[in-house]
């Protein structure tokens, strides 16, 4: 018998393409999965067995977030897979894109980490999954301000698994490279991209981090690189 979830999970970007394969892990792994979307529900999620959508959620924006996880029930996992990637060289990076870049990666995360650790505590516990980068890990040149910016999602990671350590709420992220999907094989058609991490496989992760198998890891930036 594979790893169970038994309850209520939360799902950021869950539309994407890594996030319909942690969608599907998370479902067949027992987990009733909630799933917000910034405009109307896509057909792709509405009447699925074990999900429940729900529209129109601005997760960059404060108030948004707060009754997204306000009108949640009981949860045992908030994983927060929405983010983005925009790749300029340092001298072509306008204040413009900083912003977005820090806005769709870090306050996404930060706004969903912050209200989901208030649900965990009603709930007594439970766990929190990132998504980082390996670029803050392993650094590259020509993308600055989105290393930036999942730098920070990685520091902040550190920092909250370390706040509520002894609140029964572990929190942890996974940090992958390049992952295999239908857009970023578009972007790079010369690519191996038999060597990238394919999203079933970083899903797994996912679901191992967020299950009550994983006891004892939190603070911890997973490398799942792939064969890259």
């Amino acid at each position: 018998m594979g790893t169970r979830i038994e309850g209520h999970v939360i799902i950021t970007g869950a539309a994407g393409g890594l996030g319909e394969a942690v969608l599907d892990a998370l479902v067949s792994a027992g987990a009733t999965c909630h799933v917000p979307v910034r405009g109307a529900v896509p057909s792709t999620l509405a009447g699925r067995a074990g999900v429940v959508p729900i529209g129109s959620v601005d997760l960059a924006d404060e108030a948004s977030v707060e009754r997204l996880f306000a009108d949640l029930p009981p949860l045992v996992a908030s994983i927060h897979l929405v983010g983005g990637y925009e790749a300029k060289p340092i001298a072509e990076t306008t204040r413009e894109v900083l912003d977005r870049q820090l806005s769709i990666n870090l306050v996404t995360t930060f706004l969903s980490c912050r209200e989901a650790i208030k649900a965990l505590r009603r709930s007594g516990g439970g766990r929190i999954v990132n998504v980082g980068a390996r670029v803050s890990e392993v650094p590259m040149a020509g993308s600055a301000a989105y290393t930036a910016a999942k730098g920070a999602v990685a520091a902040l990671t550190r920092a909250l698994a370390e706040e509520v350590r002894q609140e029964g709420i572990l929190v942890n992220a996974v940090a992958p490279s390049i992952i295999d999907t239908p857009a970023n094989r578009a972007a790079m058609p010369a690519a191996n991209h038999d060597r990238w991490p394919k999203p079933a496989e970083l899903a797994q992760a996912i679901l191992w981090l967020a299950s009550t198998e994983n006891a004892l890891t939190s603070g911890a930036i997973v490398p799942v690189y792939g064969r890259a």
